[in-house]
């Protein structure tokens, strides 16, 4: 219906639309071209009997002329079709149950007709529960009419009118016209509609297929992006891997001072560039959607120790206090949980709070919020004393590659992933995160988690004396390792990375190559990268791990990887390698993985 419809509106047009259903506008035309019709009949009627004398039948048709004019007013006014339909079989009703008790006192054909154009117009525009409805209304107290009127004879104070044979023609005539009317409207509605329903059909056939060819060219195009970043992930981390490791060969070669310095600088912009390849990793596997949660045991206060372990120095560099505060109540209790992920969380946020705070405190606290035995509530808390952030900007610091403003940026650096990270991470698991800032004052990052806690207590561990690098490196010194690697440049760094550790390696430019020399010589351990020619990683470690030489199919193999694509852990593990490092890695967890290794073979 158009909206603002003058109360003098005649025009059907005005009262429909094209967003009512199909069978509505239908309904709303047969009220609208029928009126007329039975305007017309009535007023045969009311002349036909108003000439002959017969007072009651002439009122009620006058009576009926006006309804039906003044709901057809009504219905040109406000199309409420369901509403005058009840209204006109109401009325309906009423006049065929007092003709028949009261202004006839009998049932002839003329009742008969009325009852079934009632029945057959209330089936069409109310359905089967209305149309019921009114059949009983009419049906049945005249049967019960005829049962009294059989038994016992029916017979009332009220003189009952008499209609001629004119008057019945022109009834029967009115009601057949209606009738056929009613049925031909609503056959040509049915029609169109089936029509309108197949070509509906066929355009939702035709609309899927186009949905199906976008889906997969939607997944293929996520395969591509997630191939691309993958590769770009290889392509950047390798000379990373190169500068980063080069620049730990000379800062461990004891440089002068002032080589110490530009060495370090030269390693700490390749960390920085690292730290943004990360993030945009990180973030598309976020927004991928293929992220899964990990439900592992761990202990909470020991992960916060070793996730700002680091992050105090970096802050004592700065000269700025820094101050971790665990609950103790935490201290014994071992929960459920994804580690990784909580690390991702507080390590972008004390990071953050960190780098926006020229001086003054870095507070992380960390509180037992609510204790039920078999779940833990705890509430994670990072406040600074740095610039603060105006209110207005509280949410779109969350937006990715967005910072408060361009001069933050310029003056701080970084991608703006960050936040955007924290809040998907905690988004994916339905938790909240609350700010609190004061410009220039400093802000508060804070979010509440719920733990399952295992009922194994965590009991302080045994000291045991500590194996130091040069220990490891001890361990490790003069055995046979395997070098799986196609670029020159890391060959050569990992070359003199072990030659550091009286470690002599022999190098396979790919896969392949790896293989047979697998084939005809000893290794005590392999490193593996995976993306090689002719043969990859995976490919090379899956023949090796098929050899019949006990000895040589258990061979500790580690992978060497600079890949972002999503499963590639699951990769490695599938296909026999032991464990893995990302490039570009530290020598020290490279050191630790082949001291472990190599002693546990």
């Amino acid at each position: 219906m158009n909206k603002g419809v003058s109360f003098f509106n005649f025009s059907i047009f005005r009262i429909l639309s094209k967003e009512q259903p199909f069978l509505d506008q239908a309904r709303i035309r047969l009220l609208y071209f029928g009126f007329p019709l039975v305007f017309i009949a009535l007023g045969a009627v009311f002349m036909s009997v108003y000439f002959q004398g017969q007072t009651m039948l002439a009122y009620t048709a006058g009576v009926l002329m006006v309804c039906v004019a003044g709901l057809f007013k009504f219905l040109t006014y406000r199309p409420q079709w369901r509403l005058i339909s009840h209204l006109l079989l109401s009325a309906g009703t009423i006049v065929n149950l007092s003709i028949v008790y009261i202004t006839l006192q009998t049932v002839n054909i003329v009742t008969v007709q009325v009852i079934i154009l009632v029945i057959v117009f209330s089936y069409y525009m109310l359905g089967q529960t209305g149309g019921l409805i009114y059949s009983l209304l009419n049906a049945m107290p005249v049967l019960v009419f005829m049962i009294i009127e059989f038994t016992k004879g029916y017979v009332i104070s009220i003189k009952p009118d008499r209609i001629d044979q004119s008057t019945i023609i022109i009834t029967l005539f009115a009601n057949f016209i209606l009738l056929i009317f009613i049925h031909s409207h609503f056959y040509t509605a049915f029609l169109k509609n089936i029509k309108q329903l197949k070509e509906s059909g066929e355009d939702l056939v035709a609309l899927n297929a186009q949905l199906e060819k976008a889906i997969s060219k939607a997944e293929k195009s996520t395969q591509a992006k997630s191939e691309f970043l993958s590769t770009m992930s290889h392509e950047i981390r390798t000379p990373l891997n190169a500068v980063i490791g080069m620049s730990n060969l000379l800062i461990m070669g004891n440089p002068r001072a002032d080589q110490k310095e530009n060495l370090e600088i030269l390693k700490f912009s390749a960390n920085n560039l690292l730290a943004v390849v990360n993030d945009v990793l990180d973030f598309n596997k976020i927004e991928s959607g293929k992220l899964v949660f990990e439900n592992i045991r761990f202990n909470l206060v020991e992960l916060m120790n070793n996730i700002c372990g680091a992050q105090m120095i970096k802050a004592e560099e700065k000269g700025l206090l820094f101050k971790l505060d665990v609950d103790s109540s935490l201290c014994n209790k071992i929960i459920f949980g994804d580690p990784t992920r909580i690390t991702q969380i507080i390590y972008n946020l004390v990071s953050n709070a960190i780098k926006f705070t020229a001086k003054g405190n870095v507070w992380v606290r960390v509180t037992c919020f609510e204790d039920r035995h078999n779940t833990v509530t705890v509430k994670f808390a990072i406040r600074d004393t740095g610039i603060g952030i105006e209110e207005h900007n509280l949410t779109s610091i969350f937006e990715p590659f967005t910072q408060e403003s361009l001069t933050t940026t310029r003056q701080y650096g970084g991608t703006g992933l960050g936040l955007a990270i924290v809040k998907r991470l905690l988004d994916l698991q339905g938790l909240h995160m609350d700010i609190s800032s004061i410009p220039g004052s400093g802000s508060e990052f804070s979010f509440n988690m719920e733990f399952p806690v295992s009922t194994e207590m965590a009991v302080e561990k045994a000291i045991t004396p500590l194996v130091q690098p040069r220990e490891k490196a001890d361990v490790i010194s003069g055995i046979r390792v395997l070098i799986a690697e196609d670029n020159m440049v890391n060959v050569m760094l990992m070359k003199k990375l072990l030659s550091k550790w009286n470690i002599k390696p022999t190098v396979a430019e790919n896969g392949l190559r790896a293989v047979e020399l697998m084939q005809y010589g000893n290794f005590d351990i392999i490193l593996m990268d995976l993306q090689m020619p002719v043969m990859n990683g995976l490919d090379a470690t899956m023949e090796i791990r098929k050899m019949a030489d006990p000895k040589k199919s258990h061979i500790p193999i580690i992978a060497l990887t600079a890949s972002a694509l999503l499963d590639i852990k699951e990769k490695i593990f599938e296909a026999g390698m032991n464990d893995y490092v990302s490039k570009p890695f530290k020598p020290d967890e490279l050191l630790e993985k082949m001291h472990l290794l190599v002693r546990a073979a």
